[in-house]
């Protein structure tokens, strides 16, 4: 039987989370036993995406960018009020997109209140067209989302050193409170070379992303040693990262999930995180018996 833990998607995109509410979204999910609940992120959308999506080998982005785009953040903060003991997490948040200081108060608030239950997925980003609308330069994001961890660490201590980056500074003599109820990790997104790095260094693991109809246990394999590799070059245990899958569009090839567990887990993965059928009203506990339960 596979040690794999199993989270869902919590929608946070689309129609559901209007349709449904999110207490009842988050709660079913919680009570039929997934151990964690993700959201996904973007600010703002372009009429029609032309950048490169980089999580489909076709690199083409499949959904409709006229839909609801909810605030990750603020879906986490609504979820942590109606559940008691499931993960908080997000895959991925564009932190660069993000003023730093506020985003560090939000994470702090929603791990203070939850009780230490938010874990933070977030990517460089790869819309540049968002970027673009949100006057953030592009070519920078990669040192921007590094300064922003560096930066959400130093705050989340409650009195904070002074910091001079390159893209953000931060004065002595603040303070900010409250404190997160734990140390919140941050999982980085992304496959590229830079991103594997990061999850590896500066970052707590990996947060990479499959679709469901082209699920390939062995395509992580090599990305996870790159990963412990560049752990090890400082010093540090890959054993303590973390490597949380996100495979999309899984909600009609669940069975199919299944039965890879064993083959994720064996090239070092820890959490999967499904998408929830939700045209029925079992939907949650239906994927939780495939996956969970069986």
């Amino acid at each position: 039987m596979s040690n794999l833990k199993i989270g869902a998607y919590m929608p946070s995109a689309g129609d559901l989370p209007a349709l449904h509410g999110i207490h009842k979204l988050a709660t079913q999910l919680e009570d039929a036993g997934f151990s964690s609940l993700w959201v996904s992120d973007h600010v703002i959308m372009p009429e029609s995406i032309k950048a490169a999506y980089p999580f489909a080998k076709d690199k083409k982005a499949t959904w409709a960018t006229n839909v609801p785009w909810y605030d990750a953040m603020t879906i986490l903060a609504m979820t942590a009020t109606v559940t008691k003991n499931v993960e908080l997490g997000t895959a991925v948040l564009v932190l660069p997109l993000r003023q730093p200081i506020v985003f560090a108060k939000q994470a702090a608030t929603i791990d203070s209140l939850s009780g230490g239950r938010l874990t933070l997925g977030v990517g460089a980003g790869w819309l540049e067209d968002e970027f673009d609308a949100l006057n953030v330069p592009f070519k920078t994001r990669g040192k921007r989302l590094e300064e922003w961890i560096e930066l959400s660490r130093n705050i989340w201590t409650g009195q904070p050193t002074p910091y001079k980056g390159n893209h953000f500074d931060l004065p002595s003599g603040v303070l900010s409170y409250p404190s997160p109820a734990h140390d919140i990790d941050f999982l980085i997104g992304g496959h590229s070379r830079p991103a594997l790095k990061r999850a590896g260094t500066l970052g707590n693991g990996w947060l990479p992303h499959q679709s469901g109809h082209s699920m390939d246990p062995k395509a992580l394999e090599e990305p996870i040693k790159k990963m412990n590799e560049a752990a090890i070059n400082i010093g540090d245990n890959p054993n303590d990262l973390r490597v949380v899958l996100r495979i999309n569009q899984s909600a009609n090839c669940l069975t199919q999930v299944a039965n890879n567990l064993d083959a994720f887990e064996a090239v070092g993965v820890n959490d999967v995180v499904v998408d929830v059928d939700w045209t029925s009203d079992d939907g949650p506990q239906q994927a939780a018996d495939i996956l969970i339960h069986k």
